[in-house]
């Protein structure tokens, strides 16, 4: 079993998905059960992803109040993460990292699933987000994966990491699953290491 310790390298990112109140608050618009609990673990990932020179980047859902994503506008989810609420801020007790990159997604009213790529949930065109550049000019080979939703974004931006050949691990203390339907957490667990997604404890 792999620890913080000796994950990461000066090839190797960090990628923290979506740590913020909608998602790790009981009181957010889209809870994830117990997605407070992985902030403190996702801290001590950073703390050894710095210590080792690793480099270090976030995303963050950055709706606009109406887009065909939310459930109210036709789509599947709650209301979550409208940009500049509170619901979209990364969570107070998170460790960021001073000039880390933040790549937001869904901004245009896109599926921001992946960190990766936006989808237009209408025509279900896909454009590319700030995050494989980043990836790309800091030299990177390998990308360890945290955050929330372990089977919603979490999983499309491992899977998409390793559709663009990087090694891809995902330590599964640094994750929840929100569970749309009975199971899904189960199947994305499935999916990722068919992809060759490395699950670690």
């Amino acid at each position: 079993m792999s620890t913080p310790n000796d994950r990461y390298d000066a090839r190797t990112a960090l990628v923290v998905v979506d740590v913020q109140n909608d998602f790790a608050d009981p009181e957010g618009g889209l809870y994830v059960e117990g997605g407070e609990q992985v902030v403190p673990v996702i801290n001590e990932e950073t703390d050894a992803a710095r210590a080792a020179g690793a480099f270090v980047v976030y995303t963050q859902d950055w709706h606009p109040e109406t887009t065909p994503h939310f459930a109210k506008d036709g789509g599947t989810w709650p209301v979550h993460c409208v940009a500049g609420t509170w619901g979209a801020e990364l969570h107070p007790d998170l460790k960021v990292v001073e000039d880390a990159p933040i790549v937001r997604k869904g901004v245009d009213g896109g599926d921001g699933y992946s960190g990766f790529s936006v989808r237009d949930p209408v025509s279900g065109e896909e454009s590319a987000t700030e995050l494989g550049r980043h990836l790309e000019e800091a030299g990177i080979e390998r990308v360890v994966v945290t955050g929330l939703a372990g089977d919603v974004c979490v999983k499309a931006t491992a899977l998409d990491a390793r559709r663009l050949g990087y090694e891809v691990e995902l330590p599964l203390a640094t994750t929840r699953m929100v569970e749309l339907e009975p199971g899904d957490g189960a199947a994305a667990r499935e999916e990722m290491e068919a992809a060759g997604v490395q699950l670690t404890g």
